[in-house]
């Protein structure tokens, strides 16, 4: 592709109108729509928790995925970027992470800019214990001041002086057009790599297990890459070591408590 039209698409994908953060009607999948129905709840916290008033009523959202949950404490959480908790073993750098995996039922902790992403072990598992222990323990949190975290936060894709173009315009098309569709319904899109022509992502938060997150993939990022950028040829979701080792923990835990 031309230069000069790479750079039209970078200018295009870097505007900052609302209606570019969605996808062309005929490339969205259920999961991309499904927030504009989504139900919202205000939870009050229980008396005598200490809760300020201005967190007496947090903000509940559902998401595509039924084993999680979205918490709008209505203030920023990180302000901008991401970071995920995927087990209990990762969350070190914040004390809100920790206070809700004490919650039992919670498998697995996600921070937004301004929401909380919490999933449970199983869809089985009734929301209304975690959904109240979740928002004392958010509402005592802010009420103390203390930073939400003091681990690296996930911005923008880096981009790298080594970057090709077309590895740039899918960063780009990531950053300006995907991800903020996809925080919105409680997750995020981490890009890990391009080769061979196959566009490597980790899904992370509400994503994380979602039943709709392979027709997310190919029906919504894939249908988008391709459209955009002839030179993706698929978009495929990988691991990386600390998911796999939560897994095996998970596993593990899972095993004890059925013995």
């Amino acid at each position: 592709m031309a230069a000069h039209v790479r750079w039209g698409l970078v200018q295009l994908f870097r505007t900052r109108n609302t209606a570019l953060y969605r996808f062309p009607e005929h490339l969205r999948s259920y999961h991309w729509s499904r927030f504009t129905t989504q139900n919202f709840r205000g939870v009050q916290s229980q008396p005598g928790t200490g809760a300020s008033n201005c967190f007496t009523s947090i903000q509940t959202e559902d998401t595509p995925n039924p084993r999680s949950l979205k918490f709008l404490p209505g203030k920023a959480v990180l302000g901008s970027g991401t970071l995920d908790f995927p087990s209990s073993s990762t969350a070190g750098c914040s004390s809100l992470a920790r206070d809700l995996f004490e919650i039992e039922g919670v498998k697995s902790v996600f921070f937004g800019p301004d929401f909380i992403t919490v999933t449970k072990t199983d869809e089985d598992v009734d929301w209304t214990d975690i959904k109240r222990h979740a928002v004392d323990a958010i509402a005592k949190f802010f009420e103390s001041g203390d930073p939400v975290t003091t681990g690296a936060v996930h911005h923008e894709s880096s981009h790298s002086e080594d970057d090709d173009e077309v590895v740039s315009m899918i960063k780009e098309l990531l950053d300006t057009r995907i991800r903020p569709t996809v925080q919105e319904d409680g997750g995020d899109v981490i890009f890990k790599g391009f080769e061979n022509g196959t566009v490597k992502l980790k899904l992370v938060g509400s994503c994380t297990g979602c039943p709709s997150s392979t027709v997310t993939l190919r029906n919504g990022i894939q249908n988008m890459m391709q459209f955009y950028i002839p030179e993706v040829d698929k978009v495929e979701q990988v691991e990386d070591e600390v998911d796999q080792v939560s897994a095996k923990v998970f596993a593990e835990v899972e095993r004890k408590l059925q013995e």
